[in-house]
């Protein structure tokens, strides 16, 4: 059993990240034993969980659905909501390439005319 500190220390999230997923609904708050609470290697689980589907690119929102989608083991609809992630990270993966190459580009014209006004700056003034 963890105090909220030492629970927050074995899940790698601070306190008040704690209590802020409890505002949300995403963390059970456990009973008091008098006037302190104890949590379980559950609660542990449940913040890493949570922590995961963030770097995934998951909301919080969309964790909650996750979260509720477990517990019914709709595990068809956890798919779906993966698939719909991998597409937004590959256009996100898309424009980002995009935005490398134009900046490569940018910054080789700038190199080769350097008594010219530089290239980036302008490209910025216009968008790339």
């Amino acid at each position: 059993m963890f105090t909220i500190g030492k629970l927050a220390n074995q899940a790698g999230v601070t306190v008040e990240t704690v209590r802020f997923y409890q505002r949300n609904e995403l963390l059970d708050v456990p009973e008091s034993q008098g006037k302190q609470r104890y949590y379980q290697q559950a609660h542990v689980r449940r913040l890493r969980f949570i922590k995961g589907a963030q770097a995934a690119g998951f909301s919080l929102k969309e964790i909650k659905q996750l979260l509720v989608m477990d517990a019914r083991q709709d595990h068809a609809q956890v798919r779906s909501m993966a698939r719909q992630r991998l597409q937004q990270l590959e256009f996100k993966m898309a424009q980002l390439a995009q935005s490398r190459q134009a900046l490569l580009s940018l910054t080789e014209a700038c190199e080769s005319n350097p008594h010219e006004p530089c290239r980036i700056i302008a490209a910025f003034e216009h968008e790339i």
